[in-house]
């Protein structure tokens, strides 16, 4: 079962930069997550520019911030009371992530300012104060080119 939050960051990290690869520039690759999650593959230039304003609005670095973006929704009535709800994978990562800002956890949305990195994460500490995708990786490698550097310097 993907939560939310989960949803979102898979979504954003369809994108691989440290690796140099696009999900949405295969169509089978990107037909193949979107049945993965139980919903209708989008056309790829229509994900990739809510992936890019979705990225964007949480810190990548390499993308402006679109000034308005529009998904197609509806509010249904459930068994569990009115949802927010789409039949693909637009829809449904947007839905997902109204429903983190009406709980407040908008904010837990995250991109590793790794320049080599800049993967899509959700911070669970609880804080908020998480920086890094991992500290073992890029945090750790930070770290060490910081020391590296005051060490050449000094």
């Amino acid at each position: 079962m993907h939560t939310d939050a989960s949803l979102v960051v898979e979504f954003l990290n369809t994108v691989n930069v440290e690796e140099g690869t696009d999900l949405l520039e295969d169509p089978g690759q990107w037909r193949e997550w979107a049945a993965g999650h139980a919903l209708a593959a989008n056309p790829a230039a229509e994900a990739r520019a809510a992936r890019d304003a979705l990225r964007a609005a949480i810190g990548d670095p390499r993308l402006e911030r679109e000034p308005r973006v529009d998904v197609g929704t509806r509010i249904s009535l459930t068994d569990d009371g009115p949802a927010l709800v789409a039949d693909d994978v637009v829809g449904a990562v947007f839905a997902a992530c109204a429903r983190l800002v009406v709980r407040g956890d908008w904010i837990r949305l995250k991109i590793c300012p790794a320049d080599t990195c800049l993967w899509a994460f959700y911070d669970e500490s609880r804080n908020r104060s998480r920086t890094w995708c991992s500290m073992r990786v890029c945090g750790n490698r930070e770290k060490a080119r910081g020391w590296r550097a005051r060490a050449a310097a000094g």
